[in-house]
């Protein structure tokens, strides 16, 4: 079974879907025609420039090339955290990139190496699509228990120094707030996984589907992401978070101010 193509005119008519979401947020008052736009046309172009990428690099399958590509993603994916979290580059990317890096691989080589078993480990056809799947998650969950920990921490700063001042160490004051941070990150996979072909069926699997897939053959792909993802998840905000904090406190352990990208 081969997948339809969308041929320019049909494309053309995708597009056409924005316009009445677009109309209606101008009739509510909201003036996003600009955001809009620049949103769909960097959406385009970055896909258009990625598919040609994947394409040459699935044909050559060269392992430099693929880590090469990793690599790039998991750079982009740091920054891309830290901007979103409201924290400075300087202080965190390394831990960041750490972090993401860590889980991220162990997450693809498991599912890779272990599960997939391709002929080889490096093979572009499975090895890219599946890091970028669970870097993407990866990434959405990292910014929000960074944001969380550390707006709970200025939040609750005086509550924080109380209990340094009846002598608790910086990792027990600062324990409560990180157990909210790392639960809050993960809860969007747990209720996905939660839910997932009750209420919705994911875009992997939909997409194998298309492809030609059996349902079944899709159904045990989509298993193994789902718990890839949750894996990596997991593993890269508990870690990220714990490595943050080496770089976030001064040697009295206050928060430091200039770690945050505004106030």
């Amino acid at each position: 079974m081969n997948t339809l193509d969308i041929a320019p005119p049909q494309m053309a008519v995708l597009y056409g879907l924005c316009l009445l979401p677009w109309l209606a947020l101008w009739l509510i008052g909201l003036r996003l025609s600009r955001d809009i736009l620049i949103g769909i046309v960097r959406m385009s172009l970055q896909l258009a420039l990625v598919g040609f990428y994947l394409k040459t690099l699935f044909s050559l399958d060269d392992p430099w090339l693929n880590a090469l590509w990793i690599f790039v993603m998991l750079v982009v994916a740091d920054l891309s955290i830290l901007q979103r979290a409201g924290l400075k580059a300087r202080f965190f990317a390394l831990s960041t990139l750490v972090a993401i890096t860590f889980s991220t691989l162990f997450a693809t080589f498991y599912l890779v190496v272990l599960v997939i078993q391709p002929e080889y480990f490096y093979d572009a056809r499975y090895l890219v699509p599946l890091a970028g799947m669970v870097l993407g998650n990866c990434q959405q969950g990292n910014v929000i228990a960074l944001e969380r920990f550390y707006s709970a921490l200025r939040s609750n700063e005086l509550e924080y120094q109380t209990f340094l001042l009846l002598g608790a160490t910086r990792w027990e004051a600062a324990r409560p707030y990180y157990r909210i941070a790392v639960q809050a990150a993960i809860s969007p996979t747990l209720a996905n996984m939660a839910t997932m072909g009750l209420v919705s069926l994911p875009g992997m699997m939909t997409g194998q589907i298309l492809g030609g897939s059996e349902p079944w053959l899709a159904v045990k792909y989509q298993i193994a992401i789902m718990i890839g993802i949750f894996a990596s998840t997991t593993l890269a905000c508990i870690i990220n978070l714990k490595l943050s904090m080496r770089m976030a406190f001064n040697a009295y352990d206050v928060l430091r101010r200039e770690v945050f990208a505004k106030g």
